[in-house]
């Protein structure tokens, strides 16, 4: 395999909203800003609330922390882009751009591995209470979530090295909003075999892996429930588990929506508007879910907000 001659390339053509009339442009715009302002002012609630506040520092919420700032992340490599182009009318992106947002797009493999370790730390302490602080100790939830962000750096880069390498024709069309892997492998003019193979093997992986540990995680977690013999013990050992089988029962159906509306409709403008679920819509939702089934954070985010605004009440009276 050849090194790609890249710069033949003048510019990427994002056509997700092609077919939409100008007029929806402004419409649309409102949507994705509302939605992109939610989403970051949502998770950062969750990172002040879960810094600032001293009872929620058990190991759960430095994962949900981490997953939070992984959000953020996630949604900021897409939505200022489409912003940007809803504003401009534009549809291009350099090829530089969009490789960087491919890279960073791939760090959605993270969000998964951080999901099976949240399973973990419920199986632990479920399972396991009375040895909760010991296993799930500071030293362990480090190496953690370490290991997702390297998982996660080693797949952004896997892919994108393999792109780098592919050679492609000039004003390449995409009928996404955002660069996504596999429409930009199959806009090159070289052979693809080799990506191609990438991806689904470490698709396979990064779906089934994880779902595998999470499904084992609850299923002892599930045995441990049926043997309380109090009701309100089975309530309240499933409620610390409510809001985490939440977010991965919605992130794991809106990748399977994707999936199926690929292979289903085989209409790419069918596939751009199923991947805003898991691109846009989910990273929004996490932190409501969280703070809607979580009391701890609700105290944590009352406080916080009261704190704010207590200060700006002092600023106003001096």
């Amino acid at each position: 395999m050849d090194p790609g001659n890249n710069m033949q390339i003048s510019e990427f053509l994002l056509l997700g909203f092609s077919d939409q009339q100008p007029q929806i442009y402004l419409l649309i715009f409102g949507l994705f800003l509302s939605m992109y302002l939610i989403t970051v002012l949502g998770n950062l609630l969750i990172i002040l609330a879960i810094i600032t506040d001293p009872h929620p520092h058990t190991p759960m919420y430095f994962f949900l922390s981490n997953l939070s700032f992984v959000d953020i992340c996630f949604t900021s490599a897409t939505v200022p882009k489409v912003l940007v182009n809803l504003q401009t009318k534009s549809k291009g992106t350099t090829y530089e751009g969009c490789i960087t947002q491919m890279y960073l797009l791939l760090f959605s493999g993270l969000d998964i591995f951080l999901l099976i370790v949240m399973a973990y730390d419920r199986y632990v302490a479920i399972c396991h209470p009375l040895h909760y602080m010991v296993i799930m100790s500071q030293q362990l939830c480090g190496l953690l979530v370490l290991a997702c962000w390297i998982i996660g750096v080693m797949n952004s880069l896997l892919h994108t090295f393999f792109v780098l390498w592919l050679s492609f024709c000039t004003d390449m069309e995409i009928p996404h909003f955002f660069c996504e892997l596999n429409q930009v492998v199959h806009r090159a003019c070289s052979d693809t075999f080799v990506n191609d193979m990438v991806i689904y093997i470490t698709a396979l992986l990064l779906a089934l892996c994880p779902l595998t540990g999470i499904l084992y995680s609850y299923s002892k977690i599930v045995s441990s429930i049926h043997a309380i013999s109090s009701a309100q013990g089975k309530y309240k050992a499933f409620s610390t588990c409510a809001s985490h089988l939440s977010v991965v029962s919605l992130f794991y159906c809106t990748l399977l929506g994707v999936y199926l509306s690929s292979a289903v409709t085989q209409n790419s403008h069918s596939t751009a508007t199923a991947s805003l679920m898991y691109t846009v819509v989910t990273p929004m939702l996490n932190p409501f879910i969280y703070s809607m089934s979580n009391k701890d954070i609700k105290k944590a985010l009352k406080t916080l907000i009261w704190k704010a605004t207590g200060k700006e009440a002092i600023d106003l009276l001096q």
